[in-house]
């Protein structure tokens, strides 16, 4: 439970239970998915493609799955027991470095495995962190978290990547599912398992497909997960920044974040969260101009 207080715009005692809601809509998606290739149910063409694109990824799904998981529980034991940042850090840290060793990494073009490792680990941490600080006002994280997804996987649609495609649209349909228990009034909160879980995934999904390809010759492409992500990149950096000028600890949070300052300019709380929404969706879209 998540009880009033400092820094709080709730005034009762409110479940966590984010988290472990679009983690189980998210794997029973996917179990159903393993059930309908296993078994071979309908989907036609659609099933065929799925079947031919699925094993080179595989093994990169498998382990973005697994660290999945391992962030949702990292969330839920800080949601319970309220972990220190160090230990908690460390966890990430741990995850972050599995998952680059299970395949998931990224290159940009330097041909280092050193740098990839150094890169990758660096890019898990700092999208889940942005999204853990996100997470500060009824329905921001999970209203971002959907609108990443979906750009996220039509990116990967549009490069024929149908099993990343889907993994994406199934997170925007968990975070979407969630959103109405979550805003404009909360009966559930996210929690950090939920912020974990949404920031980790995206950090993963914006690393899975292929944004420099035949498809997409351009190198300027690569730069389209900083467009879609950019909302909460920008606001991660930006109270980071003035709590190191302030000189405080960059982990203890207060009320600099965009969606606080737009309700100290006169906006209501939904409001001010359906306009990063927006601002959100227009960056994400300038993506697919490059």
């Amino acid at each position: 439970m998540d009880s009033p207080g400092h820094r709080k715009l709730h005034d009762a005692s409110t479940p966590l239970a984010g988290g472990p809601a679009i983690l189980t809509a998210l794997m029973l998606s996917l179990l159903g998915l393993w059930a309908a290739l296993h078994f071979r149910w309908g989907f036609g063409d659609a099933l065929a493609a799925f079947d031919r694109d699925l094993p080179p990824v595989g093994r990169r799904l498998a382990a973005a799955l697994g660290g999945a998981l391992g962030m949702a529980l990292l969330g839920m034991l800080d949601d319970r027991i309220e972990l220190r940042p160090a230990p908690k850090f460390l966890g990430q840290l741990l995850i972050a470095f599995v998952v680059a060793a299970g395949g998931v990494r990224i290159t940009l073009f330097v041909p280092n495995l050193a740098f990839s490792y150094v890169v990758t680990v660096l890019w898990l941490l700092t999208v889940t962190n942005a999204f853990n600080f996100m997470d500060n006002m009824n329905g921001l994280c999970p209203g971002l978290g959907g609108i990443a997804g979906i750009l996220l996987g039509l990116w990967a649609d549009l490069g024929a990547q149908p099993p990343v495609a889907c993994l994406a649209f199934l997170l925007a349909g968990a975070c979407l599912g969630f959103l109405p228990w979550n805003y404009p009034r909360a009966t559930a909160f996210l929690g950090d398992a939920g912020s974990h879980l949404l920031g980790y995934l995206l950090a993963v999904l914006a690393i899975l497909p292929s944004f420099y390809s035949a498809h997409r010759p351009h190198h300027l492409a690569v730069l389209a997960p900083l467009l879609i992500l950019a909302v909460p990149l920008a606001d991660l950096a930006w109270v980071v920044l003035l709590r190191w000028r302030r000189g405080q600890p960059f982990y203890i949070g207060d009320t600099t974040h965009l969606s606080h300052r737009l309700v100290q300019r006169g906006l209501k709380p939904a409001g001010a969260v359906a306009l990063i929404w927006l601002l959100a969706a227009a960056l994400g879209a300038l993506a697919f101009l490059l």
